[in-house]
């Protein structure tokens, strides 16, 4: 058999994860291996008798599987004879898995930087997708979210125990429900206030970009 539909066996059953593969062609005819072992030089082999070894790899790690071939298909081109075979595989490792972070999980993180007596909060879920915009709005709805700029996500007001804005508690499942269904984005507080005593008021009003909020 060719040297090249060697080759071509040896790939089809190489893992789908192969990183590099090392290779021994044993040349039949002595009188060969000097011109085995030159036409091969640029997978810089190594030769011991009638044996010449090297490697293929795929990222930069080894001569690439095509320039193998090619070199193979120069050997058959001038009827030098041999047997190839697969000494050793080293496999890519596991991607590692992503992991994307949750907008309920965000919020626990910012509440839990927040000082002890925080009373009200601006805050803001900016979405990775224009698609996710309508489905958002419905979801968050109970926290009365309002569209901000061109920003693709809401912004919405939150107040601890009274005032103008949704309960830590609503909020927190709001964004669960967002995470449930997928919708992926980001969590921000915007504003804080803490310590904060409404006198006959709904709560501090904000002013952002000239209007109320």
């Amino acid at each position: 058999m060719a040297l090249l539909e060697q080759w071509r066996e040896i790939q089809a059953q190489l893992p789908e994860r192969w990183a590099t593969a090392r290779l021994s062609l044993v040349i039949e005819d002595e009188a060969d291996c000097d011109r085995a072992a030159f036409l091969l030089g640029p997978v810089n082999p190594g030769r011991r008798g009638k044996q010449v070894r090297f490697q293929a790899g795929r990222g930069g790690r080894g001569p690439s599987p095509n320039l193998v071939g090619r070199l193979l298909a120069r050997l058959d081109a001038e009827r030098v004879d041999g047997h190839l075979e697969l000494l050793g595989v080293d496999e890519l490792p596991e991607a590692a898995p992503i992991i994307r972070p949750s907008l309920a999980g965000a919020w626990d993180a910012e509440v839990a930087r927040l000082p002890p007596d925080w009373s009200d909060l601006y805050c803001e879920v900016r979405l990775t997708s224009t698609d996710y915009l309508e489905r958002a709005a419905l979801l968050m709805a109970p926290l009365n979210p309002a569209r901000y700029g061109g920003e693709t996500g809401f912004r919405f007001r939150v107040a601890r125990s009274f005032g103008y804005g949704a309960s830590p508690e609503m909020t927190r499942r709001c964004l669960e429900r967002l995470d449930e269904e997928g919708i992926r984005g980001s969590f921000r507080l915007l504003r804080v206030l803490a310590d904060t005593y409404p006198n006959a008021t709904q709560g501090p009003v904000w002013y952002v970009g000239g209007r109320s909020v």
